[in-house]
């Protein structure tokens, strides 16, 4: 049986550091990769992942309707919605092109199974840059964004309160999760079919954490924690829960809705 395609888009950054030492100082630029953990974890599963990183996202991420459909699923993890819409052609040299942003929105109504992935640069994000907020991708999840920086820092840790158990995503996962670190604040949109399988306890808000829904014939989720570290540290990882919870994850969103 051939596997499902998985586009993850994101997950990827470049530091750049000054080094001061007496005298003399030197400059180093370092770049990371975040979707390991969770490619790693995949790698023997019932799907194949492309991992599009940030910096080729502008002009690797498909522009046709015809380019997306060759995946089953689209995962955006930790990339602002600047990338999707500033391709090279628009900001350097003030050409039109597609947007890409309507062309997500429709794919799924057309079948396609989206997923936010949260962080710095999910749903609005850091100082509310990742810009998500009233954008056609936005119309497309199950969860509105907030007009400011969203995230939720929970240094002392944050164990899921699992609201459905026997959810396809979640049914057999060992209890209870590990901690978490942090998520970005969402708010649930008030349509039918909209399901919180899982959120913060109500002493740290309640706020969600695994939300499902629809648009049109396809599926969308929004995980509003990391896919590795450090908002999902190691321990999370390392949970025999982890592939599971991906791999049951992937499987219901790349089931077309009814």
């Amino acid at each position: 049986m051939p596997k499902k395609k998985i586009l993850l888009v994101g997950e990827s950054w470049m530091s750049a550091a000054n080094h001061y030492k007496g005298f003399d100082v030197f400059s180093s630029v370092t770049f990371h990769l975040g979707a390991e953990p969770l490619v790693e974890a995949l790698k023997d599963s019932p799907f194949e992942i492309t991992y599009m990183k940030v910096h080729e996202a502008a002009t690797a991420f498909p522009m046709t309707m015809e380019g997306l459909k060759a995946y089953d699923a689209v995962l955006l993890s930790d990339i602002g919605s600047n990338t999707l819409l500033l391709h090279p052609d628009v900001w350097l040299h003030g050409r039109t092109v597609p947007n890409r942003l309507s062309l997500i929105r429709d794919y799924v109504e057309a079948g396609g199974g989206l997923m936010m992935i949260g962080g710095y640069f999910s749903f609005q994000g850091i100082d509310g840059k990742a810009r998500w907020r009233r954008t056609p991708v936005e119309d497309a999840l199950p969860v509105a964004c907030l007009p400011y920086d969203d995230r939720i820092e929970a240094p002392e840790g944050i164990v899921a309160d699992v609201l459905l158990p026997d959810h396809p995503i979640v049914a057999g996962l060992p209890s209870p999760w590990p901690a978490l670190l942090g998520v970005n604040e969402v708010l649930l949109k008030d349509q039918p079919g909209i399901e919180v399988i899982a959120r913060l306890p109500e002493e740290q808000g309640g706020h969600p954490l695994l939300v499902a829904g629809s648009r049109g014939r396809g599926r969308t989720l929004a995980w509003t924690s990391d896919i590795g570290p450090h908002w999902l540290p190691q321990p999370f990882v390392d949970w025999p829960g982890y592939r599971q919870l991906w791999t049951q994850a992937l499987e219901w969103l790349t089931t077309p809705a009814a």
